[in-house]
């Protein structure tokens, strides 16, 4: 294993993906499973995500998950990546993650990012709209100035007032400036675009300026990694994400995952073909050979400390194999967790 690998922490992103066949609260259920098998790997934190009204996704509340993932577990850090800023009040959020906090003391982050929904009729039931995302950079000064107690309301949120909670800040197209401005960690992805990835990663470290939440830059790079015996297995693994995402891009609604023979037996019209085609390239997708020969690369040429991966697939004793399998790639202490 290189030095360069060795000095990188690795992360786990869930979120909580429904499968054909089966239903959401087994995709919770499984999540927190997951989460419980990367802590023994010895992953460094586990996250989960916020998404709304998505046929296949199941993780919708991802504070009401993380509590749960973190009830399960012991040591692993857990927390969000991430709460969709625009789509709660900051006081709301800053009393969720100070019970949190509270309630799990030293484990919790609050990621945070600030899409709004998938569609405008996700949108409406939110009382959302588009333009709420250009307020990100106040609505996360309010939401940090909850836990400083610098509120101008001389409201004080309870239990949060006090604690720290680290925060980082997803950065998809205006975040990396946003979290360079506040002086906050970043997270961006994803691997499929390693240019874009370079450019916001030069953007925010070129703007960061210090703050008391960060006095240095810290890059999170995301997205999905497959390990297996063969380069064909480790295919396999995004063959099913691959099909939904072509079916979102045209059809407008995100599905359940299904197996990945079925997947590729599926008609799809010439522009789902080229999605889906689009969709399984760009990945860091191999023998554990492979994989650490393209994370060498990865991280030498962002500098990111931290590798957040984000993997979804329909078959979950390959997905489990997979992590495990990294995990030896990656130098990961396995960790012995009590009954």
């Amino acid at each position: 294993m290189s030095t360069v690998i060795a000095s990188t922490r690795f992360s786990v992103l869930d979120r909580s993906r429904i499968r054909e066949g089966h239903t959401a609260a087994e995709a919770l259920r499984d999540t927190v499973e997951l989460a419980r098998e990367a802590e023994r790997l010895g992953y460094h934190r586990f996250w989960v995500a916020e998404h709304h009204g998505v046929p296949g996704v199941a993780g919708s509340a991802p504070t009401v998950l993380a509590a749960a993932v973190a009830g399960a577990t012991r040591a692993i850090r857990v927390g969000t990546g991430g709460v969709m800023l625009p789509n709660h009040r900051p006081l709301v959020v800053a009393e969720q993650f100070g019970v949190l906090e509270s309630l799990f003391p030293g484990r919790m982050d609050m990621g945070l990012g600030r899409s709004v929904g998938f569609t405008d009729g996700v949108r409406r039931a939110l009382g959302r709209d588009k333009d709420d995302a250009d307020d990100f950079d106040a609505q996360l000064a309010e939401l940090l100035g909850w836990f400083r107690g610098t509120s101008p309301t001389g409201v004080h949120a309870r239990p949060a007032e006090g604690l720290t909670v680290p925060p980082f800040v997803l950065a998809m197209g205006e975040g990396a400036a946003v979290a360079a401005r506040a002086g906050l960690p970043m997270v961006i992805g994803d691997l499929r675009d390693r240019d874009r990835m370079l450019r916001g990663i030069d953007r925010y470290r070129a703007a960061f300026r210090p703050s008391g939440w960060s006095q240095e830059p810290y890059v999170v790079v995301s997205g999905t990694i497959a390990v297996a015996d063969s380069p064909e297995a480790a295919r396999r693994l995004l063959v099913p994400e691959a099909w939904s995402m072509a079916q979102a891009r045209t059809r407008g609604s995100f599905p359940p995952l299904p197996p990945a023979e079925e997947a590729r037996a599926r008609t799809m019209t010439a522009k789902e073909r080229d999605l889906y085609e689009s969709g399984l390239a760009g990945h860091l997708a191999g023998t554990e050979e492979q994989v650490a020969e393209e994370l060498e690369s990865l991280v030498e040429d962002t500098g990111a400390q931290e590798v957040l991966v984000t993997t979804s697939t329909y078959d979950r004793e390959a997905l489990l194999d997979s992590y495990r399998r990294l995990a030896r790639v990656t130098g990961a202490d396995p960790v012995a967790v009590p009954a």
